[in-house]
Order: C-alpha cells, then structure tokens, then sequence
C-alpha cells in the first residue's frame, strides 16, 4: 500500500511493508490520515519522531529494529518509554532516557530522499514540523 506524507514544507511518497510488520500496518491504516507534530530527536542521533504518550496501537513487536535507515520510519509500541512514530534522516541509534529500544519498521520513504536532511535539520533548528499520513 502506498502513502503520501507531509511532513513541514515537504512531501514524500512512502510504503507500508505489509508483508514485514502486518499487525502494526494494520493498525497504523485504521488511523489514517494521522497527523501530529515531530521534533528532533534527543538521544536517538539524526532522526524526528512524533511524541505519543501511552497512545496505545495494541501491537507488540514485529520487524522491529534500534537501527533504522534513513528514510525509514518506525513505531515504538511502548512499553519501557512512551509510544512513538521515529522517522529517520540519518544515523540512527533508537534510545531513550531508559536506554535502548527497538521499534516496528513499518514504513520506507520511497522518494525525495534527498529532503530528509533537511526536515531534519529545519526540526532541529526552527523546531516543531506538522506531519500527515494518509493513503493514496
């Protein structure tokens, strides 16, 4: 299934791996279009996330990695920390306060890489962006 998402000035085109993270896609397609507002990343490197709070999408872990690649965007289920959608623009090492955490990969950015960076570093230099997911 594909996705558009804007995120600030930019819109990118995205997948849902399906196949990868079903529970959590399945989840994340009931709640489309979902918006919130990302910041940059404290602990987690070159990365923005959407803070959630004990949000709850009632999926545990599946795909999930610490390491996502740049244009990959992960969902922390909670648990440990709070839930949260991590969106990375770069190196990326998923921790919290608490530590270490892993997250669902359940998204890739399919186009206008090249942006990423630069939501990244407009996040962390002017501060909170919008972000909307919805189906296309």
């Amino acid at each position: 299934m594909k996705l558009k998402i804007t995120a600030g000035p930019f819109v990118f085109d995205a997948v849902l791996e399906t196949e990868k993270a079903p529970e959590t896609c399945k989840a994340f397609i009931e709640r489309l279009p979902f918006e919130g507002q990302i910041v940059h990343v404290r602990w987690s490197g070159e990365g923005v996330w959407v803070p959630l709070g004990d949000y709850n999408f009632g999926v545990g872990y599946e795909n999930h990695t610490s390491h996502p690649a740049p244009g990959h965007i992960i969902l922390y289920p909670g648990g440990i920390s709070e839930t949260e959608i991590l969106l990375a623009y770069g190196g990326v090492d998923f921790s919290s306060k608490m530590g270490q955490l892993a997250g669902n990969h359940f998204i890739t950015i399919t186009s206008n890489l090249e942006n990423l960076a630069v939501l990244g570093n407009k996040t962390l230099w002017e501060g909170t962006q919008q972000i909307r997911f919805e189906l296309v």
